[in-house]
């Protein structure tokens, strides 16, 4: 196998960047709200010596937060969406560019995955979900960061920055230099807009899953997320549902090593 590292755009809409040897089996990871495939940069490099990975950002996030207004790719014009799963997905299926992967979801991304996997089974060889939202069920909390996101959303950038608040806490967001958070508030717009599609529309149904899944929940999560997990556990057929000793909603940038050997490598051995 030769190992080789590419970065490339996908028709100016989606970041991507590959790593690993190029004839391996392909994984491809994906990030959740508010997130970008930085923040799988760790568990990118714990896979890819032997496996070939892809990161990407999602539209409206990170290097797709904006659309290239000449030939020299230069940024400006920030992301028209539509930011709903149709368009995930969409995204999704270009770069696999008919190549068969196993996919792994973070949080949000956890979505992409099962709703690609529904609709595309022919590329999905098998998805891995860590503390994915079922946003859309009526028993899922309304005091979550992204339903108070959501009901922000009148002004996505306050959304943004009520979600980033709540999730890294307020002086560690105080901390953050001028330009981050202008970044990070541009991109509520993408956020607001995935997840209020996906408490109005179900992206998935556990029946039409039809592929090995691995469901996964830290031990110092959220209890919604472990509810949630347990209970596509015993709702997607065949499901496998795995706990992370000491992890919380972070675990793919902060257990790297552990979540790639408890919810990948037994999806690709």
């Amino acid at each position: 196998m030769t190992s080789a590292s590419t970065e490339s755009r996908n028709a100016g809409l989606v970041w991507s960047d590959e790593a690993g040897p190029v004839d391996a089996p392909l994984v491809v990871l994906i990030h959740g709200s508010m997130d970008r495939s930085s923040g799988m940069l760790k568990l990118s490099r714990a896979l890819d010596s032997e496996y070939r990975v892809v990161r990407y950002d999602r539209r409206g996030y990170g290097r797709s937060a904006s659309l290239p207004i000449n030939h020299t790719g230069e940024h400006a014009s920030p992301h028209p969406g539509p930011f709903g799963m149709n368009d995930q997905v969409a995204d999704l299926e270009s770069l696999l560019a008919g190549r068969s992967a196993v996919l792994v979801g973070h949080s949000y991304g956890g979505n992409v995955a099962l709703a690609t996997a529904s609709r595309h089974p022919h590329l999905v060889r098998s998805v891995a979900i860590y503390e994915t939202p079922l946003s859309w069920e009526p028993w899922w909390p309304g005091t979550t960061a992204g339903a108070a996101a959501v009901a922000a959303a009148d002004d996505p950038a306050d959304a943004a920055e009520r979600f980033m608040r709540r999730l890294i806490g307020d002086d560690r967001w105080e901390a953050l230099p001028e330009r981050t958070r202008f970044t990070r508030r541009r991109e509520g717009r993408a956020m607001v807009g995935e997840l209020g599609d996906l408490r109005r529309n179900q992206p998935w149904t556990a029946d039409s899953i039809r592929v090995p899944v691995m469901v996964g929940y830290g031990t110092a999560g959220a209890a919604h997320h472990k509810t949630g997990m347990r209970h596509l556990g015993g709702t997607i057929k065949g499901a496998v549902v795995v706990e992370l000793p000491g992890c919380r909603h972070d675990a793919p940038l902060s257990h790297p090593v552990l979540f790639a050997k408890e919810m990948v490598l037994p999806l690709l051995r």
